[in-house]
């Protein structure tokens, strides 16, 4: 996430939104001394544009995260300054940034990146909101304009579960870059199954699997807000990823 200096406006009509996804667009490869595509810098998967400042879910390759946000500030803030006639810093400082580290956090980022939108009050709906991603994942964005690689998302999320997280608002409490640690502090194999077996006595996924639909799904949110993952709940009890995802 990157704000503007005193958290000024960053883009101020379409024009400045659309400049910022071209440069982002433009940023993301690497090109030769003619000028042709010879690789990648980095991989977006999704980005919302708030009027003094922005989020990037974004992937290295072969350069640094931090590289790819100062060269994309850079050429954003050479048009803007040229543009209103301006001159010296846009953003505050330093990007914040921190690292992605399993899929819970993953889908917690999808949903808080384009739910911010909604979350301010410009949108009552994701999919109302121009300048962020989710157009690339429902469609309405034509794939010659999509930068993000929104098919890897999808190969692990089908659409219709993607699409009912992003529409399910997130807990106000949720300030991502500033949640607790602590929070997606993934517990070992082990202490999952000491939870499991200390409050429904079950040992293994069988035995799991037969206690009553109430109490697995009371154990498995209180596993989940624990920091255990969905993949790994899934692996160790049993039950679908589709029924854990939706807790």
């Amino acid at each position: 996430m990157m704000r503007g200096i005193n958290h000024q406006n960053i883009f101020e009509d379409e024009e400045d939104n659309y400049q910022f996804i071209n440069t982002l667009d433009r940023m993301r490869l690497r090109y030769d001394d003619e000028g042709n595509p010879c690789g990648s810098n980095c991989t977006y998967y999704a980005y919302c544009l708030m009027s003094n400042h922005f989020h990037l879910l974004i992937r290295e390759r072969e350069e640094s995260v931090g590289e790819t946000v100062k060269r994309i500030a850079s050429s954003y803030v050479y048009y803007y300054n040229r543009k209103y006639g301006r001159d010296g810093h846009l953003f505050k400082e330093r990007f914040k940034s921190e690292p992605v580290n399993d899929m819970a956090y993953f889908t917690v980022l999808l949903r808080y990146i384009h739910q911010n939108p909604v979350k301010a009050g410009i949108v009552e709906r994701v999919k109302d909101y121009e300048y962020s991603s989710w157009g690339e994942f429902d469609g309405t964005v034509e794939p010659v304009f999509q930068i993000c690689d929104t098919r890897t998302v999808l190969n692990r999320i089908p659409y219709k579960e993607l699409e009912e997280w992003v529409n399910d608002p997130l807990d106000d409490d949720v300030q991502c870059l500033e949640i607790e640690k602590k929070v997606y502090s993934k517990p070992s194999d082990d202490q999952v199954w000491l939870q499991i077996k200390a409050q429904t006595g079950a040992t293994n996924s069988a035995t799991f699997q037969q206690l009553a639909d109430e109490i697995k799904r009371n154990i498995l949110r209180e596993l989940k807000d624990s920091g255990a993952s969905h993949r790994q709940l899934e692996r160790l009890t049993g039950v679908g990823r589709g029924l854990i995802q939706k807790l």
